[in-house]
């Protein structure tokens, strides 16, 4: 049925078949039959951050920035669920076009740069919550915000969500938000996380409970700085990291007619740079710190491959585009198979 869905929904704009299907998506949980085009996912308990997930398969951040439609998502078998990137204030991203299919490649390209309508929206939508998965919030800075005060946007956003997030990860890793990237290094990822990690403490203080915090990392850094990485995490206490987000990086996509197109590129292409990131990391901090691992899974062997490199979950996003729904119980079956080896 999915292939079918997608063959027509392929044929719209990329943006509109996104606002589309996830429509979509909410209508029929609302409507009460969404079951009925859901595949049964094998339950694999797997404790990670403190908290336990149903099945180490998650949909990443990305495409549900708001908050909107989790509920729906998190029926279709997902062991977690992660909404966002959203920011302090509402923006509209970057101007359309933004978003872009490589069907042969199955790969995307986005440039949306954190379009979304504020956290003060999202949490509202969050308030009114059904789904009893696990819930992660993925927070970003406002474009217009100097790299220099991003902290105080990852705060306000912190302020906002901590008492309705499971676990919240701190994006600095985008390529659409101009100088988002530069926070990953030296003494601004030092004192990013300096800041994030004494907030933290405050907010448990105040809510009595403990929220894990992850940071979402960039593909397109050598291994040396990887593990660099690594080690500031690890001597900040992080609770997590979530490798990768999308890469600059056309080498493999050369010849699509898409391939200049600015922004980030998702999908297959990324599966090896992604999983050698993991790697990396894993070798690193040696079971010190979860990871969780996202990029280019488009099958059950990739799900398997990720895990085997070190990530202790794993995340959907372009292949659950292009594969839909069968693709996370395939991830699941293969995962738990593989542990049971």
């Amino acid at each position: 049925m999915y292939t079918l869905a997608r063959k027509i929904l392929f044929q719209l704009d990329p943006e509109n078949s996104h606002d589309l299907s996830l429509d979509s998506l909410g209508a029929a949980e609302r409507l009460g039959i969404l079951p009925w085009f859901c595949p049964s996912v094998p339950r694999q308990e797997k404790e990670v951050m403190g908290l336990r997930f149903p099945n180490p398969i998650g949909l990443a951040a990305g495409l549900d920035k708001n908050g909107d439609y989790f509920n729906a998502l998190g029926k279709l078998g997902f062991g977690f669920v992660e909404i966002g990137t959203v920011t302090p204030e509402p923006q509209p991203g970057n101007p359309l076009p933004r978003l872009f299919r490589l069907v042969e490649e199955e790969a995307i390209i986005n440039r949306m740069g954190f379009n979304n309508k504020g956290v003060a929206y999202l949490a509202e939508r969050v308030r009114k919550r059904r789904y009893q998965g696990v819930l992660g919030i993925n927070i970003g800075k406002n474009k217009v915000t100097p790299e220099e005060d991003a902290l105080k946007d990852y705060l306000k956003c912190m302020d906002v969500v901590y008492p309705l997030a499971d676990y919240i990860t701190v994006n600095i890793s985008s390529p659409n938000t101009p100088g988002l990237r530069n926070l990953q290094f030296g003494e601004a990822l030092k004192g990013l996380l300096e800041g994030i990690k004494e907030k933290q403490a405050q907010l448990a203080q105040q809510a009595g409970r403990y929220v894990p915090i992850a940071v979402k990392i960039a593909p397109d850094t050598e291994d040396d700085g990887i593990a660099s990485i690594a080690e500031s995490l690890l001597a900040k206490e992080i609770d997590a990291v979530i490798a990768t987000n999308t890469t600059l990086d056309r080498s493999l996509v050369a010849s699509s007619p898409f391939a200049d197109e600015a922004g980030g590129l998702s999908g297959k292409p990324l599966m090896a740079r992604s999983t050698q990131v993991v790697s990396v990391l894993a070798k690193t901090l040696s079971g010190r710190m979860p990871i969780i691992g996202v990029g280019g899974i488009q099958s059950g062997e990739d799900a398997v491959a990720k895990m085997a490199a070190g990530a202790d979950l794993i995340q959907l996003y372009s292949g659950f585009i292009y594969r839909g729904p069968a693709l996370i119980k395939e991830a699941a079956k293969a995962v738990a198979l593989a542990h049971a080896k």
